[in-house]
């Protein structure tokens, strides 16, 4: 299927490995332009040489996403390198394992400037330019803790939460102009983030990491981990001109891990 967005400009935040990098891999496979940031230099310009060996324009800004007062000046040097950004794709990581109760105010301060606050700037500076043009996609990359919250992520499925209800109500007030907001939910991936909660896991536990990934497994319908390209193809989809009509939406990509309806 042609998606019909090749020559868009995309860009998409923490992409040196995991989920960003295969998000950012699939739109350069539809010829999209894509920027990306990180804050390890070389894994980031691993992500922009592979994406331009799709045949397409990339470059790479180191961002930590804890600085969210540069997310102008990171728009501002896509469209200088690239042109006005289409295709805004928000992930950041996650914090460390905690439970709800008794955390420190600094690390909720911390981790609410790193997960939330660079997300909703840099769709602040974005969307003024895709309501004009009438076209533009806002793809908030979050968890599944919002929907069924995942024990020991307390902190990670409270701020989650809160870009899902931000995405919803910046969808509503956007739809009339062209733009689509929308979130997407990984379940199980294997990525390096999910392999280290694993170990987390399998250390409180007093048990090993492949036990842990075999309880983990078990408890997905399909039987498996997910595969960071799968989890890139529906962003992809999200991003298409035949998404058209889907905004304000939550999709998930788990596998029906995910126990709610």
């Amino acid at each position: 299927m042609d998606l019909g967005i090749a020559g868009r400009v995309a860009l998409v935040t923490a992409a040196s490995s995991g989920l960003g990098r295969a998000i950012a891999l699939a739109l350069a496979a539809e010829g999209v332009r894509v920027a990306v940031t990180g804050r390890d230099e070389g894994r980031l310009q691993d992500t922009v040489q592979a994406c331009r060996e799709q045949g397409v324009e990339a470059v790479g800004i180191i961002w930590d996403l804890a600085e969210y007062g540069r997310a102008g000046e990171v728009v501002d040097r896509v469209v200088a390198e690239l042109g006005p950004v289409d295709v805004l794709v928000n992930n950041t990581g996650g914090p460390p394992p905690t439970s709800a109760l008794g955390q420190d105010s600094d690390l909720w301060q911390d981790m609410y400037a790193s997960m939330v606050l660079p997300v909703i700037g840099l769709t602040d500076a974005v969307v003024g330019g895709m309501r004009e043009r009438g076209w533009g996609r806002i793809i908030t990359s979050t968890s599944s803790g919002p929907i069924s919250p995942i024990p020991n992520l307390g902190v990670s499925n409270t701020l989650r939460a809160s870009l899902h209800s931000w995405s919803k109500t910046v969808a509503g007030e956007v739809a009339a102009d062209g733009v689509t907001v929308n979130v997407i939910v990984p379940g199980k991936i294997a990525t390096p983030r999910v392999e280290s909660l694993d170990r987390a896991r399998a250390e409180r536990q007093g048990t090993s990491l492949s036990e842990v990934q075999e309880q983990g497994r078990a408890s997905i319908p399909v039987g498996r981990y997910g595969d960071p390209a799968e989890y890139g193809a529906v962003a992809a989809f999200l991003a298409s001109r035949q998404a058209a009509y889907v905004t304000g939406s939550v999709v998930r990509v788990d596998g029906g891990q995910i126990p709610s309806v």
